[in-house]
């Protein structure tokens, strides 16, 4: 569907639904820990590409029409030969036979094998990256919920500055 829509704001989207789809697969395959660790990348990432699709581009929000498919023919061509490449070496590739049994906790298992000793580290890089995200959004907004309808919010009406601040 990403390919059908005809504006970059429904295509993103469209692409956050198949990334969920993914998300959920992995899930299904008993790798919990990442399954989820991907719906939530993917949820932010493609909400915030969003966003700034609204914000810079040339089209105001992206929701103009606009053709989202270029040199057709020459990506059908690149992609069936890339189909058929991957799915002769599917196909005739030795693959090994499994040894042993798999570990009692796969999720531990995974978190070790790509972080290492390095787990600690990563949470609190993920957890600083998130105080980040929220500071920039607080301080980026110019006033709160306080400021429109005064200290106590019984202004009859907002004080809204686009509007030349009637309300105070």
């Amino acid at each position: 569907m990403v390919f059908r829509f005809d504006s970059m704001a429904r295509a993103t989207y469209a692409l956050l639904l198949s990334l969920l789809c993914v998300g959920g697969l992995v899930v299904r395959l008993g790798l919990d820990y990442l399954g989820v660790v991907i719906v939530l990348m993917m949820t932010v990432e493609m909400a915030l590409m969003a966003v700034f699709m609204v914000m810079h581009m040339m089209n105001p929000a992206g929701l103009m029409p606009m053709s989202m498919l270029h040199n057709t023919k020459g990506a059908a061509v690149v992609c069936g030969g890339l189909f058929v490449l991957l799915a002769a070496g599917i196909v005739l590739a030795p693959w090994p036979h499994r040894r042993g049994r798999p570990g009692d906790d796969a999720t531990r298992a995974l978190g070790e094998s790509l972080m290492g000793p390095h787990m600690l580290t990563m949470m609190t890089l993920g957890l600083a990256l998130f105080a980040t995200i929220v500071a920039t959004v607080v301080l980026a907004t110019r006033r709160g919920r306080y400021d429109r309808f005064g200290d106590a919010l019984r202004a009859p009406r907002a004080d809204d500055p686009a509007r030349g601040g009637v309300g105070r």
